[in-house]
């Protein structure tokens, strides 16, 4: 073999001395791009359960109950098309653009809504007549 020493401890040389090529990814964390599909977010407090959400999903990733007013997403399921952030009008679903963490297992995330019981109906005032004087 006739290789030489120079070449590579020139290499190694640069390589030592320049900045990393890759990022040192849990300290640095790449921005996501514009138009990254991260996850879907849920806000319960907008929410009337109409169910348009479950109905649009092609998948079946998202279950609605009007009647329990419950909602769950099977990230599993989901392949983040959009089409329930689309046409929710309450606005209470959100594609987000950070990257869901992995999952190791099936994940379903459920919400429900606590019952809020109506205001209590306020008493009728009734008026008494006043009596004559005597």
């Amino acid at each position: 073999m006739s290789w030489s020493w120079l070449p590579i401890s020139s290499l190694v040389t640069r390589s030592a001395l320049s900045k990393p090529v890759t990022r040192l990814y849990p300290v640095e964390r790449r921005t996501p791009y514009a138009r990254t599909r991260g996850h879907i977010l849920f806000k319960i407090d907008n929410c009337n359960f109409c169910t348009i959400c479950a109905h649009k999903c092609p998948t079946d990733a998202i279950v609605a109950n009007k009647k329990d007013k419950t909602w769950a997403i099977d990230y599993s399921l989901c392949i983040l098309c959009g089409n329930c952030v689309e046409d929710c009008r309450e606005g209470c679903i959100t594609l987000s653009n950070d990257p869901h963490p992995p999952m190791r297992a099936k994940e379903i995330w459920r919400v429900r809504k606590e019952y809020e019981a109506p205001p209590p109906p306020e008493s009728p005032k009734v008026a008494f007549p006043e009596e004559a004087p005597r």
